[in-house]
């Protein structure tokens, strides 16, 4: 019997070879990169004092921290958190990005850390977006990071893997996220419950690294523990000079693999999506929303902070104006991605436009943040989560760039297929 993707992972990494990998085994895995953000990085931090006073942490070198929910610091426990990371890795030798990097999850994508083959753990819940790049990324609480900075292993129990087969080409304007948005219609928050996906197929294969992102990046909306999209020629190019290695083995299922369930997935007729309250599931065509006023927009976190997204955004909006009463924010997901938008002149044409465009780091996703609704608000927003309270007090809808872009525009949710672009 053959291997899915994550069961050769685990079989890549066990520390023992006498470690079954088998869906429902419990595996101990050797890890490659650990990390801590500002949200949970004190605490962990706190945990590996009380626990393992004056021992030494494994391969320090594999051991990094990542300030990006609320970066910088606009309240005293955050800062206070933080100054205890860069105080701790000061000591121990440690990496640490501070509040100008953006998104750890990204800054490891750009930075080299992840790479195909590699397996990556933090306490960032969305980690699970590494996926995209095919290493194995995995959220983890505070107490297991800490286990993981001192003895560079943790251990799983091996999920079973659901094969999703995305068939078609996507047409302009239908982007990455209304695919991602289609998905998770179509799986909802139970069929991948526990599971990994393995993503295939000519829609998939299509996507550049900031669509793989964003389709990894919902996956723990989908309730799964991570899904894979097989790195391409110009991905693994892309990574080889990130980090420098002449060589990438992608993880790959072998021929006879066993998967729990195969579903086949026809996106060639696929229209702009969109989530509505109160969960990221409930998704309809745009168009059954359209004409809904809205009173902000939110471009930006882990999902779509990429530089194609706001070139998005920044093409329709170019020579004209957001409508009145409506606030639009954009949220780079790196420092690099914020660099690009100022070199392209992105931030001018987007402040001509009457948009706020902010540092980089998570926006919206992290409460205190730019992008939070106040009761009765309703929001247009890029980022993976509507849940009631978590992008503020109002109601969030989740939808493409260019779909919040066309909103932002109108003042009420529209469809970008309504918007020409110039």
């Amino acid at each position: 019997m053959g291997y899915t993707v994550v069961e050769n992972f685990f079989l890549n990494h066990r520390t023992s070879e006498s470690l079954e990998v088998a869906s429902g085994r419990v595996v101990w895995i050797r890890l490659d990169i650990r990390s801590a953000r500002d949200f949970g990085g004190a605490s962990v931090v706190k945990h590996i004092r009380n626990e393992y006073p004056g021992e030494t942490l494994e391969n320090p070198a594999g051991v990094l921290f990542t300030f990006d929910c609320v970066a910088p610091a606009n309240n005293i426990p955050y800062a206070t958190n933080q100054q205890i990371c860069r105080e701790f890795a000061k000591a121990q030798g440690l990496k640490l990005f501070d509040v100008d990097a953006g998104i750890g999850s990204h800054v490891l994508i750009e930075r080299g850390y992840a790479l195909p083959n590699s397996t990556l753990v933090g306490t960032d819940s969305h980690m699970n977006i590494l996926g995209a790049v095919g290493a194995f990324g995995q959220g983890m609480g505070d107490q297991d990071i800490a286990f993981a900075f001192r003895t560079g292993m943790t251990w799983f129990e091996v999920p079973e893997t659901l094969k999703v087969k995305l068939t078609g080409r996507l047409r302009p304007p239908v982007s990455a996220k209304d695919l991602t948005l289609l998905v998770l219609k179509k799986l909802g928050t139970v069929e991948a419950l526990g599971k990994a996906i393995e993503y295939e197929g000519e829609a998939v294969e299509r996507l550049d690294l900031a669509g793989r992102i964003t389709l990894a990046s919902m996956a723990t909306e989908m309730g799964a523990i991570i899904s894979f999209i097989t790195p391409s020629r110009d991905i693994l190019d892309f990574l080889k000079a990130r980090s420098g290695k002449g060589t990438l083995s992608p993880v790959l299922p072998d021929p006879d693999a066993r998967y729990g369930k195969e579903i086949e997935i026809d996106v060639s007729d696929l229209k702009p999506q969109i989530a509505a309250p109160p969960n990221p599931a409930n998704v309809h065509d745009v168009e059954e929303l359209e004409g809904k006023p809205i009173q902000s927009v939110f471009v930006g976190s882990c999902t779509n902070g990429r530089i194609e997204d706001f070139r998005t955004v920044a093409g329709i909006l170019k020579g004209r104006t957001v409508s009145p009463g409506v606030i639009l924010i954009l949220v780079p997901a790196t420092k690099e991605v914020y660099g690009e938008m100022l070199r392209e002149g992105l931030v001018q044409t987007l402040f001509e436009a009457g948009a706020v465009v902010s540092h980089p780091g998570c926006g919206g996703c992290a409460s205190g943040q730019l992008g939070m609704t106040g009761k009765g608000e309703v929001q247009v927003s890029t980022s993976n989560r509507n849940f009631p309270g978590k992008q503020g007090a109002g109601e969030t809808y989740l939808a493409s760039p260019a779909t919040a872009a066309a909103s932002a525009l109108f003042g009420r949710i529209t469809s970008p297929e309504k918007v020409r672009v110039y």
